[in-house]
């Protein structure tokens, strides 16, 4: 499994102001977010950016943190 599927992912609608669009953003790793035109595309994109947020991270000698146990609430 890769490691950027381990990590969770909060998805929320962006108002037209910011484009319209789902955001996505990984809460664990600081600033790692992407967006896209349906919510499908932009956990596909916040994927490839967790994986460039580990990747940086590494390159630059900082500690990647663990995935955490979010738990989905309504």
């Amino acid at each position: 499994m890769k490691l950027a599927l381990r990590y969770p992912v909060i998805i929320e609608p962006l108002s037209p102001e910011d484009g319209g669009g789902f955001g996505a953003r990984a809460p664990d790793l600081d600033g790692c977010m992407s967006d896209g035109e349906t919510p499908q595309e932009a956990v596909e994109n916040v994927l490839d950016a967790i994986e460039a947020w580990i990747a940086a991270a590494r390159r630059l000698g900082h500690d990647v943190p663990a995935p955490s146990k979010h738990v989905a609430t309504a």
